[in-house]
């Protein structure tokens, strides 16, 4: 989960003085004093719980762990500056656009049709569409760098000054690939309908790696109340992933089961790519929505898009039905 006390300034003056080697001439590029630049570099290391820099007579040297964190902080500062620039000539040009955050429950199945719909529409608005982790997009989206969320709805603790639309709700499947040993003893016993399948158990998956999400992602709690009442308190062998490109192929090419929201992998089983577990899985029901500042005015394309995403969804449903 991102640390929401990691700020753009320990970044920037951790960078400069990895450059730099000495605190003396960072500060003074930095424009800030060394004892405040000195604080700064101690309260990340403090943050981070490792030591990033070797002091020396000669100065400052990254440490193991410095040079790890360089090249994933360079690599994220180069990202920002470069959607700084992107954003910074967009509007000099006078091109109108629109940021999206996107989870991966609407990613596959509910985003192209409404992306598709709205360009159809007419409309000359530019989209941007960003994939992350759901704290990582509300972050985003609270400071104004996003428009829109689509997605799940997040825990209420951390939807203060958000305001969330429910278009539909939506179920976590559990998913294996096609003649995986676990569906005949499963088809034997299964009526084919949801409604039929309350007998149906998730007991002997212990045998498999099973991916599930990770801790951060907001279906995790749902999926292990899943397996808890289904009796299964510990799994030996977990990938936790949140990569819905490597769960995709990862579970065609082997014998692994895959926990996952619907809206990921239906278009897979409707192919035939994957099999589903005729489970009983009303109880993982789950609001998926749309999800805007509270104090934001929407501007008529923001509300038009939205209108696309809702109509698609009215569409999918009939369609499930």
């Amino acid at each position: 989960m991102f640390d929401k006390r990691l700020k753009l300034r320990h970044l920037q003056c951790f960078l400069e003085v990895a450059r730099l080697g000495k605190i003396v001439l960072a500060a003074d590029v930095l424009a800030v004093s060394q004892p405040a630049l000195s604080k700064t570099i101690q309260d990340l290391e403090t943050l981070l719980d490792v030591k990033l820099f070797k002091r020396n007579k000669r100065g400052m040297e990254l440490s193991r762990y410095g040079e790890i964190f360089h090249r994933r902080a360079s690599s994220s500062i180069s990202e920002l500056q470069q959607g700084l620039d992107h954003l910074r000539r967009a509007r000099q040009e006078g091109d109108p656009f629109l940021s999206i955050g996107v989870l991966p429950t609407v990613a596959a199945q509910l985003m192209p049709d409404a992306v598709n719909r709205f360009k159809q529409s007419g409309h000359n608005t530019n989209l941007h569409l960003f994939a992350g982790p759901n704290t990582v997009l509300l972050e985003r989206l609270r400071l104004g760098e996003l428009d829109l969320v689509v997605g799940r709805m997040a825990d209420p603790s951390i939807m203060h000054g958000l305001s969330f639309q429910h278009v539909y709700s939506e179920y976590v499947s559990v998913v294996v690939r096609p003649q995986h040993p676990l569906l005949p003893a499963i088809t034997a016993t299964a009526s084919g309908d949801r409604q039929g399948v309350s007998n149906i158990s998730l007991q002997g998956i212990e045998k498999y790696v099973v991916l599930i999400p990770t801790r951060e992602s907001i279906i995790r709690p749902t999926v292990d109340r899943l397996l808890m009442t289904h009796g299964i308190n510990e799994l030996p062998q977990t990938i936790e992933t949140v990569a819905d490109a490597f769960g995709r192929n990862y579970v065609q090419q082997t014998d692994a089961v895959w926990i996952i929201s619907n809206g990921v992998i239906a278009i897979d089983v409707a192919q035939g790519k994957l099999e589903e577990i005729p489970l009983d899985v009303k109880e993982t029901l789950g609001p998926v929505g749309l999800t805007t500042r509270a104090d934001k005015v929407m501007s008529a394309d923001l509300e038009l898009f939205m209108d696309s995403v809702k109509q698609v969804a009215g569409d999918l449903a009939k369609s499930q039905s």
